[in-house]
């Protein structure tokens, strides 16, 4: 497997892998690096869909990626996901899955059509004071020092931030900053969380930091992300005979081990409570998905809280996982992860308005008509005072086929569920659908004498609880993912949120779809390149850019420096003047 760029590979079509035609593939999970892995193997890979055996131990497909009606409960959407058009992979493979919306077109088609024609942006980012404005006004608000520590951490080695906190690189210029509210809100980070997945992020998406503040550089799927991307691929991979087997945990995988390889040789499920075996032989791909951020989620209604489960259970991706892990430790470090879900929880909520009472306060807020079909929030709102740190959206509507036409669907989340909330005096763990549906009424600006009346008889809302939704952000060294295909490895290769692949970032719908292709292709030895990681941080435009946006459009020479730096820059000007780089500098407003 090798790394490419360009339209060269990019529109090229492998040559058929040898000898593909004797083998297999066992994949676990369907979530999508699963799912990805088997549309990869059929359409680059050109396996027999008969020969792929995809297993779930769930009654339904997509893994975290869910949106569901669920019987006497309501519509679900466990969590969203933010997109960017520089997901090489995901496009990539996009543009071969049938849209099952419209006859004739890929889900890219779809996709980049109704994006080019409703362009994502907000009009509101942050609230305070109950629905009003917090004025952040696109601004980071961040001071030079605070700039700085973002600077160094973008700089440092990657062997150095190991096992190190956020709060170890920033102090109270950056996390008392709106960048920092922007940053965590967006990507659900938590000060103790890892510093080497902090620094990946801003790498990754540094030609995105001037869409920030307003989302104007995401892109979102027209309804929830099941419907809009996981049933295409089902149904793209059911017509190539792909066999699902539903209600099937996988408990364990086994190894023979060498100096020399390291071979899967049986995968141990249950199926209706009994024990079975999957012999393997060297031509029998597996392909794990280990761990999981959505394991042990768990779901309330209107009237009750969702229980806060923390007991991992055999079945389960960290369970398996840690089976697995200690037959080699090149296999990783679970427990680095899993150790403790007070640092990796937090909570969302799906609500449905029932009428139209609520609807004007959520108008007030996104200054858009929510139901127009067009973009709604533009991504979430943050309540910048809210002790749960609430941030709520509500994307395009509606968000289901089969949402009632009147009806809004949106999601609620709190980083802090362990704190009591502003109105309803209790953490949100401990709330029932309506009370985090009355918490939230009442940041919309709702009158408190309304607020419990609407929230029990104008809205639906059910709370989840996810205790390791954020449990790939924990610090963590090298080695404690597995390579996605670790050294020596014959048969076999991990995918998802806990594999390890370079440079890009966990919690995306492309880390997922990155880890699946790389394993087939590296399984199979596809003679095509896998898209590299998008290369801005290479990009000196992109880097000139963002240093410029960060300071929000202030110069270096408005840098407050001491008589010394102020001559050095003067000289340093000087030197450059009527050269192709004073024209790249002032281009990007440096100077």
């Amino acid at each position: 497997m090798y790394y490419s760029s360009g339209n060269y590979e990019a529109f090229a079509r492998p040559l058929k892998p040898e000898g593909v035609d004797g083998k297999s593939a066992y994949i676990i999970g369907t979530g999508l690096a699963a799912l990805t892995a088997a549309c990869y193997l059929v359409r680059d890979g050109q396996m027999k869909g008969e020969r792929i055996h995809i297993f779930e131990k769930e009654e339904i497909p997509g893994g975290a990626c869910d949106g569901y009606q669920y019987p006497g409960i309501g519509y679900v959407m466990r969590g969203g996901r933010e997109m960017d058009n520089h997901f090489e992979v995901m496009w990539d493979l996009f543009r071969s899955i049938p849209s099952v919306e419209t006859e004739g077109v890929s889900v890219l088609d779809e996709y980049y059509w109704l994006n080019k024609k409703d362009p994502n942006y907000s009009l509101c980012r942050a609230t305070e004071n109950r629905g009003q404005d917090a004025h952040t006004d696109g601004k980071f608000d961040i001071s030079d020092k605070g700039a700085m520590e973002i600077m160094h951490l973008f700089f440092t080695p990657d062997e150095m931030l190991y096992d190190k906190k956020i709060t170890e690189f920033f102090d109270d210029e950056v996390l008392n900053s709106n960048f920092w509210l922007y940053w965590r809100t967006m990507f659900a980070f938590e000060n103790w969380h890892s510093a080497l997945e902090m620094k990946r992020y801003i790498k990754r998406y540094i030609h995105h930091i001037g869409g920030l503040p307003d989302f104007k550089a995401l892109r979102f799927t027209k309804y929830n992300q099941y419907e809009s991307m996981i049933i295409p691929m089902i149904k793209y991979l059911e017509s190539h005979n792909v066999q699902f087997h539903y209600n099937t945990k996988v408990v364990n995988v086994e190894f023979d081990i060498s100096e020399k390889a390291k071979v899967a040789k049986r995968i141990e499920i249950i199926v209706n409570n009994e024990t079975n075996y999957v012999d393997l032989t060297e031509n029998d791909l597996v392909f794990i998905t280990n761990g999981g951020c959505v394991e042990n989620s768990s779901l309330g209604s209107q009237n009750t809280p969702a229980e806060f489960n923390t007991e991992i259970k055999a079945g389960g991706g960290w369970d398996m996982w840690r089976k697995i892990a200690a037959q080699d430790k090149s296999f990783g470090n679970p427990d680095k992860f899993c150790f403790d879900p007070e640092q990796s929880n937090w909570m969302s909520a799906t609500v449905t308005t029932l009428d139209e009472k609520i609807v004007p306060y959520i108008q007030n807020i996104c200054k858009r008509n929510p139901f127009s079909g067009k973009v709604v929030t533009g991504g979430i709102v943050t309540v910048k005072d809210s002790n749960w740190l609430l941030s709520w959206t509500f994307n395009r509507q509606p968000q289901f086929h089969s949402q009632p036409k009147g009806q809004l669907v949106g999601w609620i989340y709190g980083l802090f569920s362990d704190k009591p909330g502003n109105f309803v005096k209790k953490p949100m763990r401990e709330c029932t659908g309506k009370e985090i549906c009355m918490e939230w009424l009442y940041h919309l600006g709702v009158p408190e004498d309304e607020i419990e009346n609407l929230a029990e008889n104008s809205a639906n809302t059910v709370p989840c609880m996810m205790p390791y939704i954020t449990a790939f952000f924990m610090p963590r060294a090298l080695e404690d993912r597995p390579k996605v295909v670790p050294d020596k490895a014959v048969n076999f290769a991990f995918i998802g949120q806990f594999a390890e692949t370079p440079r890009d970032t966990i919690f995306t719908t492309e880390y997922s779809m990155r880890t699946g292709m790389e394993a087939v292709y590296t399984l199979l030895n596809i003679d095509r390149g896998v898209p590299e990681v998008w290369g801005s941080t290479y990009d000196v435009r992109d880097l000139l850019d963002s240093a410029v946006k960060l300071r929000d459009g202030k110069p270096i020479t408005d840098i407050d420096l001491s008589w010394q730096e102020k001559l050095v820059l003067k000289e340093a000007l000087k030197k450059i003047k009527g050269t192709d780089i004073e024209k790249i500098l002032k281009e990007h407003n440096v100077i």
